[in-house]
């Protein structure tokens, strides 16, 4: 139930897009592009996508480039485009992902619809280029239902000093849903290990340095090979030309180095515990267990090196590992990664895990070049809807789910064949997010079937090590400003500094490295962002409190 202070909240914050949508009748300066007059009637109680469901086809950027599926090829796509009209190409890039965005960016012209990553450099570079369309004012003209079934606290969390909102999240999870889903939530971050390998060696405490490494040493040397193929003994994200995920948050966090200290934002980075842990890795390669692979890998081939069995260990994303998982699981459930617990701090603290925040996984935001403004705000409020998150995670009624006492179930067939070749279902079936650059993952706990092996054990390890972040979000400043820049050079000398940290021959050069990158850190300006930061910090704050109430 909602606190009258919460309703409230809601009514002024639709002031506000009322507000805004009258100063785009004027063609004010904050509007990229005029809108249109409205085709149909516009009311907030019915959805728009209904007056008009005309073939159309919109192109949808996706900033991912392991995205395999294509729209139509399966039975829930077809049943969306059936419905609504709306035919979906998908622009996926083939190499790098920043570099192709940042090209369309510097033409001046952008697909329909974008899709990327809340915390990428290019949301903001978009939205001051005035090269996406408030989705507010994209609303009160054309599609009122938007304001109906969008969450306050995420068109708050993501409104604009200009007042507007130009993108919408998936995976997102305020204060509220954590007050009524949060016994459920569970993270992605998790210390994976193959569990045939890990048991034969004892089960051993990878919690140490001194286990860690003995752990990763025994397996090269009982196990060197996996299939007439070298065993990789640790895996980790792919590494980027800003570093790598698993030895940035995901290694911090099962450190469990606080976010903050005494009320202000913590370096995290030049943390005792997290030094000690680099160094350790560090030692990891003189010892030969750092594979050349780790360093060089992109994700297509880190997948295929799972689906193979190769890695001992991984500082991983479960979620990213869940097709291999499951063709592993079928061949033989022995031979399947399960999370352990990973590197630790000295104290030997539990891991203080990342779950869903505010900010969620991704953005989506309408180019002021989409081909019809009215059509692309309907169907977006489409899929943010109860209707929508249903239609893409269950399908059609009677092709790949049933009622059965009183609740969505997938028929046994489906059910089957989603648990046993997860990439053979997205392409027969389509549904259980196969597209879920709108997902609402709290929407579909009421249709999700239970978890089972072998996803249902690295989430269970998760829970209970699971916390909000969500304060901590969007306080990185990006695009073109002084702080931004700066922003930007410090990640780029990090993500050159860290593989000559693990590469480093002794602990002495290793400390030299780093104090070279702290120095360079300081001449690109983190003074400006650590301003910029502290302020970040104090205004999300007010936001959570206000949530929360």
């Amino acid at each position: 139930m909602f606190t009258r202070k919460w309703r409230a909240g809601i009514l002024a914050l639709i002031t506000v897009f009322m507000l805004s949508a009258c100063t785009s009748r004027g063609g004010g300066s904050s509007t990229p592009a005029a809108l249109d007059e409205p085709k149909t009637p516009t009311t907030a109680d019915e959805p728009g996508w209904k007056a008009d469901t005309e073939p159309i086809t919109f192109d949808w950027y996706l900033n991912f480039s392991w995205f395999p599926n294509k729209w139509g090829a399966d039975a829930t796509s077809q049943y969306v485009t059936k419905k609504t009209g709306v035919n979906i190409n998908f622009i996926v890039p083939a190499g790098n992902e920043n570099e192709k965005l940042n090209t369309m960016i510097a033409s001046g012209k952008l697909p329909d619809f974008i899709t990327l990553g809340w915390g990428e450099d290019a949301v903001k570079k978009m939205i001051e280029g005035k090269m996406v369309l408030p989705l507010n004012k994209l609303a009160e003209k054309y599609d009122p239902y938007f304001m109906k079934v969008s969450d306050p606290a995420k068109v708050s969390w993501y409104q604009q000093p200009d007042g507007n909102i130009y993108g919408y999240p998936n995976a997102s999870s305020s204060p509220q849903d954590y007050k009524k889903y949060g016994q459920n939530f569970v993270s992605n971050q998790t210390f994976m290990v193959r569990k045939d390998i890990y048991e034969a060696l004892g089960k051993p405490d990878m919690r140490t340095p001194d286990g860690f490494l003995k752990a990763l040493q025994d397996a090269k040397e009982k196990f060197p090979e996996v299939n007439g193929q070298p065993l990789i003994p640790l895996g980790l994200h792919e590494f980027t030309d800003t570093g790598n995920y698993s030895l940035k948050d995901y290694l911090l966090n099962f450190l469990a180095v606080p976010y903050e200290k005494d009320g202000q934002l913590n370096d995290r980075m030049t943390d005792p515990e997290y030094i000690g842990w680099l160094k350790t890795l560090r030692k990891a390669n003189e010892m030969g267990l750092l594979a050349k692979d780790i360093f060089i890998d992109k994700r297509p081939q880190m997948e295929e090196k799972i689906a193979q069995g190769r890695y001992f260990a991984m500082l991983y994303q479960r979620s990213d590992m869940g097709n291999q998982q499951i063709s592993r699981y079928v061949n033989d459930p022995d031979s399947v990664y399960i999370a352990v617990d990973g590197p630790a701090n000295s104290k030997l603290d539990p891991p203080t895990l990342a779950g869903p925040g505010i900010s969620g996984w991704t953005l989506t935001l309408i180019s002021k070049d989409v081909k019809d403004k009215e059509r692309a705000i309907e169907f977006l409020t489409y899929l943010i809807s109860e209707e929508g998150n249903r239609d893409l995670y269950m399908g059609e009624e009677g092709v790949t789910w049933d009622m059965v006492d009183g609740k969505e179930t997938f028929k046994p067939e489906v059910l089957d064949l989603l648990n046993k070749d997860r990439t053979a279902f997205d392409k027969k079936y389509g549904a259980s997010f196969t597209f879920w650059m709108l997902m609402d993952t709290n929407m579909n706990l009421k249709w999700a079937p239970p978890s089972v092996e072998p996803a249902k054990q690295p989430e269970d390890w998760t829970k209970g090590k699971t916390h909000s972040f969500s304060q901590y979000d969007n306080t990185n400043p990006t695009g073109t400003s002084e702080e931004g820049i700066a922003n930007s050079k410090i990640d780029q000398a990090w993500g050159r500094t860290l593989p000559k940290l693990l590469l480093a021959s002794s602990d002495s050069e290793f400390d030299q490295l780093f104090a070279e990158f702290l120095k360079d850190r300081d001449e690109a300006g983190y003074d400006k962002v650590k301003a910029y930061q502290a302020k970040a910090f104090a205004e999300n704050q007010k936001k959570i409190e206000a949530f929360a109430q």
